[in-house]
């Protein structure tokens, strides 16, 4: 049975008392010293500016419907900025209304300029319909608004696709579909890149190590596309609380941004407890973070606190799941429906439906691996449980604001692994909360990333002599090796690919060597199934008998 208060039916509609509800656990009979540290974060105030000139009527009407009638701050800066075509990084906390920093100054363009166009880059496809989503809410509340959007990625059928490339003003993708999808044919979006006045990189910190480099790598290619159809635009990022977000930003972009990191959003006290499994009887070993987290899952679940857990891995993500169902089921049965898993692997229809429950209040838990970190709009969240530590403080962060996202009293839980570095941290909180978050670091010049690189950006368009110091200092080197072997061949306009097949396949973004493994449900009466998808290195840990 699960520590705490009892519940009542009366209870489940109370919002969360932070406060009350650590005390019950610590004065609960199971409790066995296992909140270490309860950090007390204070509310913070809203904090205004105006932009001038004012935001255009026919927008700030659309704005006033959805209920927004001010700008915090930092938006107030993003927008004047964007305006002014500086290219910015906003770097401020989870739920500060981040997205009305590149909308606005997008939407004001595309009403001054009827050719203006836009690209939003998101890391993740459900990120990308996420932001779809919003801005179609625009399109409703103001008709007259000529914002004709969509997201362009593997799941778009062909016939939407075509309307994209030849109607669409504001196409939302990600980096992968950017890489092979779209700059290699640019001469099809022809139209859409000579108005190409913005681009918006969205959680730009989770582009770090060989993902950030390959990604920067692809924005380089970009902004060579660009220019070949006569466009400069303005960079607008995004990005989590990081100790480098200017060298990030501009590392992506390959040149200088402006930091905007004045956060004027409002904030709800926050409890963040760390909570360290207590030892089995005499012995050295903890007591499973898993069954902690189910606990503490089903308590918040029956008070009704809307709640998340993260996990480090899809199979922990469906264990705590499945024993916080079959505990629900004994405890409170008509809330065992309430909790749904959810992480990468999922077919697209499933995490939809998930996303949509979450957002619509149907469900009251979910348990997560990283893939809802990021800033899916996923409703009103009032703790966030994070079963072993995530391995930065960043992400910890990033985690632990997913709740709270509407500026009301919130509750976070670290639950440590036993395993050292979660130790210090239940031994030394300080270090945790009195640190900043760790830089992110790309390196787009790697010669083993640059090369598969070059090639994608010669078969794209000729490499000039003078582009190459953009790519980085191994770039002449690797060009010439390329030539050496035949891949590219030295014209006037530069050097152009020759060689077979279609260089963006070979180039993997996200690491150095991925492959995908379908998952085929053979026992359905129906005949073959596809029931996910999985990584290569998971699949053989994962995909078999009794794993």
């Amino acid at each position: 049975m699960a520590v705490g208060l009892p519940v009542t039916a009366k209870a489940r509609d109370k919002r969360l008392d932070a406060s009350r509800f650590v005390n019950s656990l610590m004065s609960g009979y199971e409790y066995r010293g296992q909140a270490v540290h309860v950090e007390a974060i204070p509310a913070r105030g809203a904090s205004y500016a105006q932009v001038d000139p004012p935001i255009v009527p026919l927008l700030a009407g659309a704005l006033e419907r959805e209920g927004i009638s001010s700008l915090y701050t930092h938006q107030a800066e993003a927008v004047q900025l964007a305006r002014e075509g500086r290219d910015i990084v906003i770097v401020t906390s989870t739920a500060s209304g981040k997205t009305l920093c590149y909308n606005i100054p997008v939407v004001e363009r595309l009403l001054q300029d009827p050719g203006a166009a836009a690209l939003y880059i998101f890391p993740t496809k459900a990120l990308a319909q996420d932001q779809q989503r919003g801005l179609a809410r625009m399109a409703e509340l103001e008709p007259r608004l000529p914002v004709r959007s969509g997201t362009y990625d593997g799941d778009t059928p062909d016939s939407t696709r075509r309307k994209l490339r030849e109607q669409a003003n504001v196409v939302l993708t990600n980096p992968d579909m950017l890489h092979q999808g779209i700059l290699p044919s640019h001469p099809s979006w022809r139209r859409f890149f000579a108005g190409l006045r913005y681009v918006v990189i969205d959680e730009i910190h989770a582009y770090r190590g060989v993902f950030g480099s390959n990604v920067a790598n692809v924005i380089r290619r970009l902004r060579r596309v660009c220019a070949h159809y006569g466009s400069d635009p303005t960079f607008i990022c995004c990005s989590a609380t990081i100790a480098n977000p200017g060298e990030l930003a501009a590392g992506i972009c390959g040149k200088p941004v402006q930091v905007v990191d004045n956060d004027g959003a409002p904030r709800g006290a926050r409890k963040f407890v760390f909570w360290n499994p207590p030892r089995l009887g005499g012995s050295m070993e903890r007591r499973s973070s898993n069954s902690e987290a189910e606990r503490l899952l089903v308590q918040l679940i029956m008070l009704g606190i809307p709640t998340i857990t993260f996990v480090r891995a899809r199979v922990v993500a469906e264990l705590i799941y499945k024993y916080a169902v079959e505990s629900l089921r004994r405890q409170a049965p008509s809330l065992a429906s309430k909790i749904k898993p959810y992480r990468g692997g999922y077919l697209p229809s499933e995490r939809r439906e998930i996303e949509r429950q979450l957002f619509a209040g149907e469900l009251l838990g979910v348990v997560s691996t990283n893939a809802l970190e990021l800033g899916i709009d996923i409703g009103s969240l009032d703790a966030s449980l994070i079963v072993g530590y995530p391995g930065t403080i960043a992400s910890t962060w990033q985690q632990a604001g997913r709740a709270g996202r509407k500026g009301e009293e919130s509750l976070a839980v670290f639950i440590a692994h036993d395993l050292p570095i979660d130790q210090y941290l239940m031994r030394h909180p300080e270090y945790f909360f009195e640190r900043s978050p760790e830089n992110a670091i790309v390196n787009p010049a790697n010669p083993y990333i640059l090369a598969g690189h070059l090639r994608t950006a010669s078969a794209e368009l000729p490499v000039a002599a003078a582009e190459l110091d953009g790519f980085g200092e191994y770039a002449p080197a690797l060009i010439a090796i390329l030539e050496e072997r035949g891949d590219v061949i030295r014209t006037r306009q530069g050097w152009r690919w020759t060689g077979r097949g279609f260089p963006a396949s070979d180039v993997r973004l996200r690491n150095m060597a991925e492959n995908t493994y379908t998952i085929v449900d053979t026992s359905s009466e129906q005949g073959n199934r596809v029931i996910g998808t999985i990584d290569e290195l998971s699949a053989f840990e994962q995909v078999h008998p009794e794993a």
